[in-house]
């Protein structure tokens, strides 16, 4: 049979191919003569056959029947076929395969062979493939050769140690004896490696880093001897000595610093060193300067130190390069709570940043901003965020929305100044803002009673040049039903009054009506805006009658449902009106800051039938159950502790309940507990019919986002009809846990709920596991079932909440 041709040739001759086909084709005929000279067993040219297949495995195409020709060169006793064969191993074969157990005594004589560089191919291989079954079995044979005097052995038998224990952590004492002398080493590369050995060592067993704390100033040498040596062409890197074996010194002082004073007051000293003797113009010194910052904030460093840190991060930002802004941006993120003085001082260049092209740093630097936001700097900070609004790209709208809401509502210095800012960003960003926005605001501004002419007309004017922006015309609408007897009177102290009639007034209300770009939900504010002003306007009642009318059989039920009882207000209720289309009392709401502030009962109570008698109220603080309010965002709600049902109606109740029994919706009358008259008229929920009770409830997805899903199954109590039990279970399915994770649950007045405490707060990743918690809702008037739940967790060192509303619930569950 011919010789083969050599490597050389054969990436040469591929080189050659014009196309994809026609270098397939050149591929499949030479690993035809490949397979040919394997299965005659040429042993001449089996290497130089592996060596082929290794490079066409490189460009993609499939190389695993040379997995075997790879174990007969590693038999070989020629190092030429044995460093082929051993990297054909690491390259073809894995733990998932049996054939790599073959390996293992090759491997073992290997370890023991005479020549250095034998055991040096051995190490390699073990370390980078080796399963668990074969660190076992050579991990005697890898602690031998870490403690030989050959530097050249020590650092890959120190590498090969670092692969056993992460596989095998049971087998880290063996290999503590042989880490007493590696840090005496006078070898760069020894020392590197064995760094990263006690690295593993430290993160891996609390044990081990309580041990190895006594090396601290044994390290702290180590990097001051490097950063005060001269200049050593063996190790210098853009003028800085070893600039990698310092990176792992400093991570490994940070572990060894964490949540222990001794040993940080020992590196306090050599960290101010590396800070202010590292050279700056290049990379290599702004990585060391970075891994320097981050040691520094993570252990019980001196103020004076954090400081410094902090002002590097500073410079980091007038860095030409992009990566060195963002992880700068990032570590500030991370330490503006706890050093809130120091990142201030760099405001301005961080506020520069949002004018940066790059998403990322935008980002960043808008997260960042936001956080840096007290009631000094608010009007500033404000007018930035307002700028960066008005210009960034759609993707960054909602959030920077949010953030401005949140800021606005903590630090206003007036309340004019708070509606102007949430006025500027609705007709900025109206339509990326998110649901909660317009609620919080039509709060703030029923609030605010000298504000309210002001409020009325801005809004009235904004909506004369734009109605395209939903939450902007919602807010807008439900103003002027409000107060739309202060807008005609054409009195405003505040600024300059316009003249305005009730017929323009109407006329733009109508306009919302019909245009394409209204939502049905802005369409039910703009209906029940013109109902309202039904009693505020006293010429045009016989126009508003016309409109209503017109309505009552429209396509959209929402609103058709209004416009009925609307109707039937003007005709059969006509006395009652004005009491129940009058202004809307002070909204009373507090703020809450985390989920440390809302009331939470998780095993508070006994598993069994829900409690329904009156709960004293010193069980639960005032300011805890507005809290809970908040959650829905409205005055509906349920608490999580049952309150005691009213014992009758009064007659306003009765009349509404004959008004609603009119409409024929398909339900049986019920008393409603506790409903105050204009929230029954006006909540535009429809009545859903009752159906016949069915044994199987499907389950539904309540929340999926960001990685958490949660899931309600359900199931009927045994004991009380009316009680439905939900089951809910998390999942994460991102790669890193979720810890402090809190789950709560509001539903409306007609409903009682009771939260029983949950399985775990913390949640794996990968969906391994699943935080379970059971839910018990009475329902004792087969109401469809709604609920809103707040979710709070810490994920990847960021605290997370999110507000959601569970309105899909089977019919089986609440009738």
């Amino acid at each position: 049979m011919p010789a083969p041709i050599r490597l050389r040739e054969l990436i040469r001759t591929i080189r050659t191919a014009r196309t994809q086909a026609e270098e397939r084709e050149m591929i499949q005929k030479e690993c035809a003569a490949i397979r040919s000279s394997f299965r005659e067993e040429d042993n001449t040219y089996r290497c130089r056959n592996v060596a082929k297949l290794l490079y066409m495995h490189m460009l993609g195409y499939p190389a695993h029947f040379g997995q075997l020709e790879c174990l007969k060169l590693i038999a070989s006793q020629k190092f030429t076929d044995k460093r082929i064969g051993y990297l054909g191993a690491m390259l073809l074969l894995d733990e998932r395969q049996d054939v790599h157990l073959l390996m293992t005594n090759c491997i073992k004589n290997d370890l023991n062979h005479s020549t250095q560089y034998v055991q040096g191919l051995a190490l390699c291989t073990l370390g980078c493939m080796g399963s668990s079954e074969m660190c076992r079995d050579l991990a005697g044979e890898v602690e031998k050769l870490l403690k030989t005097s050959n530097s050249y052995l020590r650092k890959k038998a120190a590498l090969c140690a670092v692969h056993v224990i992460r596989k095998v952590p049971e087998l880290m004492e063996m290999f503590l004896p042989a880490t007493k002398n590696l840090l005496n080493e006078k070898n760069h590369g020894v020392l590197h490696t064995s760094v990263v050995l006690l690295t593993e060592m430290c993160e891996r067993s609390p044990d081990m880093l309580t041990h190895f704390r006594k090396l601290v100033p044994q390290l702290v040498r180590i990097l001051k001897n490097l950063i005060m040596s001269g200049y050593s062409p063996e190790h210098d890197v853009s003028g800085i000595s070893d600039p990698f074996l310092q990176v792992r010194i400093l991570r490994l002082l940070r572990i060894l610093g964490r949540n222990d004073d001794d040993s940080s007051e020992a590196m306090n000293d050599i960290l101010a060193q590396v800070a202010t003797n590292t050279e700056t113009s290049k990379n290599v010194g702004n990585a060391i300067l970075y891994e320097t910052v981050l040691t520094i904030m993570d252990i019980k460093s001196e103020s004076g130190l954090r400081v410094l840190a902090i002002n590097i991060l500073g410079r980091f930002l007038l860095n030409n390069d992009k990566n060195i802004r963002y992880v700068a941006l990032t570590s500030l993120l991370k330490t503006v709570q706890t050093d809130h003085n120091a990142v201030q001082r760099h405001r301005s260049t961080i506020v520069d940043c949002l004018k940066d092209l790059d998403v990322s740093i935008k980002r960043r630097a808008m997260e960042l901003s936001f956080a840096l936001v007290n009631g000094n700097n608010i009007r500033g900070m404000m007018k930035e965020l307002l700028y960066f609004l008005d210009s960034c790209e759609p993707e960054f709208k909602a959030d920077c929305a949010s953030g401005i809401f949140l800021a606005a509502e903590k630090y206003a210095p007036s309340k004019r100044w708070h509606i102007d800012t949430i006025m500027r960003v609705l007709t900025t960003a109206g339509s990326y803002v998110r649901d909660d926005a317009v609620p919080n605001l039509i709060q703030l501004i029923t609030n605010s009673n000298e504000m309210h002419e002001y409020t009325v007309q801005k809004l009235y004017k904004a909506i004369l040049d734009d109605i395209s922006q939903q939450p902007l015309v919602q807010v807008s609408s439900w103003c002027i039903g409000e107060y739309g007897d202060l807008l005609v009177s054409g009195q405003c102290e505040e600024e300059e009054p316009i003249q305005v009639t009730e017929d323009e007034v109407l006329d733009i209300l109508e306009s919302i009506l019909i245009s394409n770009m209204s939502s049905s939900v802005t369409r039910g504010f703009a209906l029940t805006a013109i109902m309202k002003n039904s009693t505020r306007f006293s010429n045009t009642v016989n126009r508003i009658k016309k409109v209503v009318s017109i309505y009552g059989s429209s396509i959209d039920v929402e609103l058709q449902q209004r416009a009925v009882e609307y109707n039937a207000l003007f005709k059969k209720y006509d006395h009652m009106r004005p009491a129940l289309l009058e202004r809307m009392p002070v909204m009373e709401k507090s703020m809450t800051n985390g989920p440390t502030d809302v009331a939470q009962t998780n095993g508070e109570a006994e598993p069994g039938i829900i409690d329904t008698k009156p709960v004293p109220s010193a069980q639960l603080p005032t300011s805890q159950a507005n809290d809970l309010l908040d959650l829905l965002g409205g005055n509906d709600i349920q608490l999580v502790i049952p309150t005691a049902p009213p014992q009758k109606q009064s007659s306003v109740g009765g009349e509404l309940l004959d008004l609603l029994g009119d409409l024929n919706l398909g339900a049986p009358p019920a008393p409603v507990p506790q409903m105050p008259a204009p929230q029954l008229l006006l909540d535009g929920l429809s009545v859903q019919p009752l159906f016949n009770e069915i044994s199987g409830i499907p389950p539904i997805t309540a929340y999926n986002k960001n990685g958490l899903k949660i899931d309600f199954s359900f199931e009927r109590s045994s004991t009380n009809a009316s009680v439905t039990v939900i089951t809910t279970q998390a999942y994460n399915s991102t790669d890193s846990e979720m810890t402090d994770y809190v789950f709560q649950a509001a539903v409306p007045k007609t409903f009682q709920l009771q939260l029983l405490s949950p399985s775990s707060n913390v949640l794996s990743p990968f969906n391994a596991g699943s935080v379970t918690q059971v839910i018990k809702v009475l329902n004792p008037q087969k109401q469809q079932l709604r609920m809103r739940i707040k979710l709070t967790y810490n994920h990847k060192g960021s605290a997370m909440q999110d507000l959601a509303e569970v309105s899909n619930f089977p019919p089986q569950s609440w009738q």
